[in-house]
């Protein structure tokens, strides 16, 4: 791994970035779309490994704090929530190993198909996420819960960016939550991501402590501050901030599709 310096005006930069990361990835996913894109422009001659691994360590800290609150606060059903962050911690894992290998640049055209698909339908259906209307009984909903955890783990291991915002759709558009309890469902699930990532990442060596520790500790404020303001304001605000990330999000990945081509 490459020798990198860090300064104080990079830590402030990362404690800044990791607070408003932990505050939207609470209220509804996809902190990452700030944190991985201030890690790279802060540490410009890190190695990709890198910057996944020193991310991870900034968005566990928030989640955890997220998920306890949002536990203590919505009370989300643990037999769905359980087996959800179980198969997504097995696809983390296989997710990060093959994290070194993968060409970042196959991801970009898939997510933002993804993506549009996400938001187009949650634009169209305005009362989607307003209540619960659960789409599966007994054991067809735990299957389509651990398909859905262990695709999108996957995906978080071996990427990241928007991994909440996934998950929390998942619950909703798929499988009938309200946008609130499927955000406290999603905040468990991606502590397990996170998690499981971190168990490939660490004995690696491939985390940036420094900058990892000082963006967690901005993760677990936002985050927490985030929290309280998801359960304060209900699920409409949830579902507007769910689709200003969501283009947020697309924005930034059709500037970097269209920089790489240019």
């Amino acid at each position: 791994m490459p020798e990198l310096e860090v300064t104080l005006g990079l830590l402030a930069l990362m404690f800044g970035a990791g607070l408003l990361a932990g505050w939207i990835d609470a209220v509804v996913g996809g902190g990452g779309l700030v944190q991985l894109p201030a890690l790279l422009l802060g540490l410009p001659q890190a190695a990709p490994v890198q910057v996944l691994a020193t991310n991870k360590v900034a968005s566990i800290a928030g989640t955890s704090v997220s998920a306890v609150t949002y536990y203590r606060r919505v009370r989300p059903d643990l037999r769905t929530a359980v087996p959800l962050a179980l198969l997504a911690f097995v696809g983390s894992m296989g997710g990060a190993k093959v994290a070194s290998h993968l060409p970042k640049e196959a991801f970009t055209p898939v997510i933002m198909a993804a993506l549009l698909l996400v938001g187009g339908y949650t634009l169209a259906r305005k009362d989607l996420g307003q209540q619960a209307r659960l789409r599966f009984d007994g054991h067809r909903h735990l299957v389509v819960a651990g398909l859905a955890g262990a695709t999108i783990g996957f995906y978080d291991g071996a990427l990241g960016p928007g991994t909440g915002s996934f998950l929390v759709f998942a619950l909703v558009g798929l499988m009938g939550y309200d946008f609130l309890a499927a955000s406290a469902k999603a905040k468990i699930a991606n502590l397990a991501t996170n998690l499981a990532a971190l168990a490939v990442f660490v004995p690696m060596g491939a985390v940036v402590w420094q900058v990892g520790l000082v963006m967690a500790a901005g993760n677990v404020v936002g985050g927490y501050l985030g929290t309280r303001t998801a359960v304060a304001r209900g699920g409409t605000f949830v579902r507007t901030v769910f689709i200003v990330v969501v283009g947020a999000f697309l924005v930034r990945l059709g500037w970097d599709l269209t920089a790489t081509h240019l």
